[in-house]
């Protein structure tokens, strides 16, 4: 693996099943002699999972504006005390939404001109980008219904139906930009099948 570890993002919208994998990449990476450092966004460090607690609130209003600046905000935190380091040392880092998901919630989702975000996403990232994108991909009312099912909604997860159709078709605009990072993993199917994919993905990794 060299010196330079390997920086793995899992993308999705909110029901998508990203959590589901996550530890079974980890383990996954893991058995194959890796070390692995998981973790997520907003969030990742302690200033990070006290914005994430604010974001994610129901009782709380917040500008667009000031939601894209403090998820990068946290971002920048989250790159030079985790992210950085853990690659630095040569561990594998994978981690629960990056990027991408800015552009496709805050860009499509919420109407942030994406010319800011690429401003910031400059600013914050410089040339650091995943080595690996896996995005979830699934209808927004089988991710809905998920949910739903399984727990109590956010901030996020209480906006309607048309705002995830927005944040899917942004994923997909990503994933039509950039098809050598973002791999496509339709998160429909059987658990097993799409952890066989997430195998044969990983192999080379």
């Amino acid at each position: 693996m060299g010196t330079q570890g390997r920086f793995i993002t899992l993308e999705g919208i909110d029901g998508a099943g990203k959590s589901t994998h996550l530890g079974f990449i980890a383990d996954l990476l893991t058995r194959r002699g890796m070390s692995v450092r998981v973790t997520r966004e907003p969030g990742g460090t302690r200033l990070g999972e006290k914005l994430r607690e604010l974001l994610l609130d129901p009782a709380q209003t917040v500008h667009p504006d000031t939601e894209t600046l403090l998820l990068f905000a946290a971002r920048q935190e989250h790159l030079h005390s985790v992210i950085r380091p853990a690659l630095a040392s040569g561990q594998c880092v994978v981690c629960d939404r990056f990027t991408d998901a800015t552009f496709a919630y805050q860009g499509w989702g919420r109407g942030i001109d994406l010319a800011k975000l690429e401003a910031l996403e400059s600013w914050v990232q410089g040339p650091l980008q995943p080595d690996l994108t896996l995005y979830f991909d699934v209808p927004t009312e089988v991710a809905r219904g998920r949910i739903e099912a399984t727990r109590t909604r956010d901030r996020f997860e209480q906006e309607q139906q048309a705002f995830f159709e927005r944040v899917r078709n942004g994923y997909l605009d990503r994933a039509a930009r950039y098809p050598g990072r973002i791999r496509i993993l339709d998160s429909q199917r059987p658990l097993f099948s799409v952890q066989k994919e997430l195998e044969d993905i990983l192999v080379n990794i």
